[in-house]
């Protein structure tokens, strides 16, 4: 869901830089005496963008303002939206369990993510871990940040993390699959004068 999210943001951010690019790129060569199509908005380079005419033409019409405010509040409606959802990085309050019997149980997004950090920690070499889920309820996806001493491998912690934390997490829960991100990096200890 989120690299289906991703790709769109990045679709419909460099279409609208292609439009904005080939619009100002086109005023700037007639405004340098390109000779326009017959067909483009602009005549010449001492053309303006809307004539008085154009700028007048509908203002006598009443449907024409409201028409207008309801087009532009659409408009920033939609950015708005597109902006929320792009920085909104919800926390799953609550995880569907299958308890087998046809029916399920709710168990707390905030409870699934302190078990999975406190296993995560107590694998060996890691010094803190930090647990995100988000996702929908029947299909969590697991955001996890392990800070490593300087003396573990990090493959190998992986492999403890997958097998482990995460694959108790996901049986535990009954899902068929607990998709996870995860970020590792090394503490960084300050050095210390030896005498």
């Amino acid at each position: 869901m989120r690299s289906v999210r991703r790709t769109v943001n990045r679709v419909l951010i460099g279409l609208a830089g292609l439009v904005l690019l080939a619009l100002g790129g086109s005023v700037l060569a007639i405004g340098l005496g390109v000779k326009p199509p017959s067909w483009w908005i602009h005549n010449g380079r001492h053309d303006v963008l809307l004539s008085t005419a154009e700028r007048t033409k509908w203002r006598d019409q009443g449907w024409w303002w409201p028409v207008v405010i309801a087009a532009l509040a659409v408009l920033v409606l939609l950015a708005l939206w597109w902006l929320f959802a792009d920085l909104r990085r919800r926390r799953l309050a609550e995880v569907l369990v299958d308890t087998g019997d046809g029916e399920g149980a709710l168990l707390r997004g905030r409870a699934l993510e302190s078990v999975l950090a406190a296993e995560a920690d107590g694998l060996g070499g890691v010094d803190t871990a930090r647990v995100r889920l988000t996702g929908r309820r029947t299909l969590p996806e697991a955001h996890v940040r392990l800070l490593l001493e300087p003396h573990v491998d990090p493959g190998q912690a992986l492999h403890q993390l997958t097998v482990e934390a995460l694959a108790h997490a996901r049986n535990s829960a009954g899902l068929a699959a607990l998709p996870a991100e995860v970020r590792l990096r090394g503490v960084k200890h300050r050095a210390e004068r030896v005498t």
